[in-house]
């Protein structure tokens, strides 16, 4: 599969051959990547959000009124979730969200995520993040040359501190090591750069993975 390569300061690119890269056909591994990234998203959920039930909220021992004759309806609490202030019903309760996934699925479903995002032309390549300043107007020039529009995530193996400083403030722009990537950041943004030894890493680890 080619894939473009850019120079590295993105004015000049070529198309490349990278025998590397994942090749499906059909719809094989898509259900693995669903799997992955439902996965990935519940596993980030804390799940420490909680409510009171009647029987936790303070207050509402004394009986508001009179079980008969005072022409209103019955209450026996304060609290009751009919009340304002009282408790909730099947509220949320500190909960456990996280899901396992299998390797091999997880394997599948990054391989997957990669070939997606190559064959629709949304993964580039940049020989390398360097600028002959740390600045962030410097590397905002090159990744507009790249990727004029739309959010775009940059991936190194790892970054320098001269890159990392130059691109961490542009807004439409997010950072990911190779070692971290993963389906979720690769299905997020519009477009996607990657280094040539983010490219390796990346290419060694599915390579791996299927082995």
């Amino acid at each position: 599969m080619k894939l473009t390569v850019f120079s590295s300061d993105g004015k000049t690119s070529t198309e490349q051959e990278f025998a590397g890269l994942p090749v499906f056909e059909g719809d094989k591994g898509r259900q693995a990547l669903k799997e992955v990234i439902v996965a990935i998203n519940a596993n980030r959920r804390q799940g420490t959000h909680s409510t009171k039930t009647r029987g936790e909220v303070r207050g509402g021992g004394k009986k508001p009124w009179r079980q008969k004759g005072t022409g209103r309806a019955r209450a026996g609490s304060s609290r009751s979730p009919l009340w304002v202030g009282g408790g909730v019903v099947f509220g949320p309760k500190p909960r456990d969200y996280s899901k396992k996934v299998n390797a091999k699925v997880r394997a599948l479903a990054f391989s997957r995520a990669i070939f997606e995002r190559a064959s629709a032309g949304e993964l580039a390549v940049i020989e390398q993040f360097v600028l002959p300043e740390p600045k962030t107007k410097l590397m905002n020039e090159v990744v507009g040359r790249i990727a004029p529009k739309g959010n775009i995530l940059l991936v190194d193996a790892p970054f320098s501190d001269e890159a990392f400083r130059a691109a961490r403030n542009i807004e439409r722009v997010s950072l990911q090591e190779a070692a971290e990537l993963n389906p979720v950041d690769l299905a997020k943004y519009r477009k996607i750069i990657v280094s040539t030894g983010a490219l390796e890493r990346i290419l060694s680890r599915i390579n791996g993975g299927q082995k």
